[in-house]
């Protein structure tokens, strides 16, 4: 039964490989020759510029288009973050099969002997200096979004350098009390899943800005873009909690081995 399973897992895969190589290769043959003119992306550029504050309510064209018109291709990025967040998860976790059953689970902190930045006098006065303005930033840039370059990528990877800082600063027994893996985990799941209901029409419909009762308001307010601010904030904590998420496993991970690592030779140099 093993065996009649594989075979047809390595026929599938490989079909699916076929399949998609076929479909790029065709996607690459039907584009405009190298120095033609696409009449179509020049007719998407004068949508964009020419209705993008009509239609989106946002002052800035990009979050007007990658939040509204392209609002399908920003919920894969952010899928994409959340994916390679959870095959960390996978990869440093512990549990019966995956030959890591001498490391520390990837949630908990024994011990910190090695590498233990907080203990740094300098390093702690600058994270207090820091993590208020870096965090405080990055709400701006994630909330102003829809009004000027920023918004949920960039507001996102401020404050997830802010988090870095803090449990580099302050370790993580700190981080702990308020910043666990699981809460990550929820958060993402979250934010994630309110894009997905919220803009989720446009996925099956295709429609260009069907109505969604929710008003543009005043363009160059704080309270504009319909939609966008929310999706904005949704996609900034997944890219947040992402990059604090990878620092915090590979972090831990590294401190699980090297405690192995010396306790092994420990016990070798008593033997």
């Amino acid at each position: 039964m093993k065996k009649l399973f594989d075979r047809c897992y390595n026929a599938i895969a490989v079909i699916c490989c076929l399949l998609l190589i076929g479909v790029l290769l065709y996607t690459v043959a039907i584009l405009p020759h190298y120095g033609e003119e696409n009449p179509r992306s020049v007719e998407v550029v004068e949508r964009y510029v020419e209705k993008g504050l009509e239609e989106t309510g946002a002052t800035n064209i990009v979050a007007g288009m990658i939040l509204d018109y392209r609002a399908f291709d920003t919920l894969g990025e952010s899928h994409v973050l959340f994916t390679a967040l959870i095959c960390v998860l996978i990869l440093l976790g512990k549990d019966k099969k995956n030959m890591r059953k001498e490391y520390d689970s990837y949630y908990t902190v024994e011990q910190e002997s090695y590498h233990k930045l907080a203990d740094d006098s300098i390093l702690r006065l600058v994270g207090y200096m820091l993590l208020p303005c870096l965090m405080l930033f990055g709400i701006y840039i994630l909330l102003n979004g829809q009004l000027s370059p920023g918004g949920g990528f960039s507001g996102g990877a401020i404050m997830g350098a802010a988090l870095i800082i803090f449990a580099a600063a302050f370790g993580f027994e700190t981080v702990d009390r308020v910043f666990t893996l699981p809460l990550l985990k929820t958060v993402t799941f979250i934010a994630l899943s309110f894009y997905s209901f919220a803009k989720g029409y446009v996925f099956f419909t295709g429609a260009n800005h069907l109505e969604n009762h929710i008003p543009k308001g005043l363009p160059g307010a704080i309270l504009s873009g319909g939609l966008i601010l929310p999706l904005d904030v949704a996609v900034g904590f997944v890219v947040a909690c992402t990059m604090f998420g990878f620092y915090s496993l590979f972090r831990r991970g590294s401190i699980g081995a090297e405690q192995t690592f010396n306790t092994d030779s420990d016990q070798e140099t008593q033997h």
